[in-house]
């Protein structure tokens, strides 16, 4: 008979040790505030009373969807800080409400450019310029903002009892986010050098995520690897 995890095992993230305890006030209003980005979201805050109006509601869900699912993944980033550090000292509520703001700021240029991505807004060269360099303005804002809460608990390293596998994947987050800040400040560098002719290449240049991503986690995979070799050693 197959034998029941504990849920608190079911919970926590393989390889790192949760330190994070019942869930906090900080963490409550961060949810609130999560939740009130995704309202903004929503195609119309109206049930469609004809079927033309329900069409038209239709149209709006795949950016709506693309939308919300960047923000789960923020909010997904922003549960696993707090479930692993456990943190609650004033620098980290600081970050916290620092994180939220700039979240809401980025709500609107999110929307805005799925809605034309995917339901093809017309637009000048300028008015996509001022747009690219919003966005990605409020993209290299939230995820620099990400990388100073890891830099924090990696300054408290010691304090919070990170072991080697710990600390590898707390300094492997802190260069993903930094990486993804780059990627948004470097999207704005070139909405502002491009001509307008050219400057959809700055959305176009965020595709290079996925690369990232891919080398990131082989040389992170490769790291870990060793290290637990290191760590225990076959006899």
């Amino acid at each position: 008979m197959r034998e029941h995890l504990p849920l608190q095992r079911l919970a926590a993230e393989t390889g790192f040790r949760w330190r994070g305890g019942e869930i906090t006030r900080l963490e409550g209003f961060s949810d609130a505030v999560f939740a009130f980005a995704v309202t903004l979201l929503v195609v119309s805050l109206e049930v469609p009373k004809t079927f033309a109006e329900l069409m038209e509601a239709m149209h709006g869900f795949v950016a709506f969807g693309f939308c919300f699912a960047l923000l789960a993944n923020l909010w997904y980033h922003h549960y696993r800080f707090f479930r692993r550090y456990g943190m609650q000292d004033f620098w980290s509520i600081c970050l916290n409400c620092v994180l939220l703001f700039f979240v809401v700021f980025f709500v609107y240029p999110l929307k805005f450019l799925s809605v034309a991505l995917f339901n093809g807004s017309p637009m000048t060269g300028a008015e996509a310029r001022i747009l690219f360099i919003v966005y990605g303005s409020g993209f290299a804002a939230v995820f620099l903002v990400l990388a100073l809460l890891y830099l924090h608990a990696w300054r408290h390293r010691e304090e919070l009892a990170l072991d080697a596998i710990e600390s590898l994947k707390t300094r492997h987050d802190l260069a993903n986010q930094l990486a993804m800040a780059a990627i948004g400040l470097i999207s704005v560098g070139l909405a502002l050098a491009l001509p307008e002719n050219l400057v959809g290449l700055a959305g176009y240049f965020y595709f290079i995520i996925s690369i990232y991503f891919w080398v990131s986690g082989r040389i992170f995979r490769k790291k870990a690897h060793l290290l637990e070799a290191t760590l225990n050693p076959e006899p």
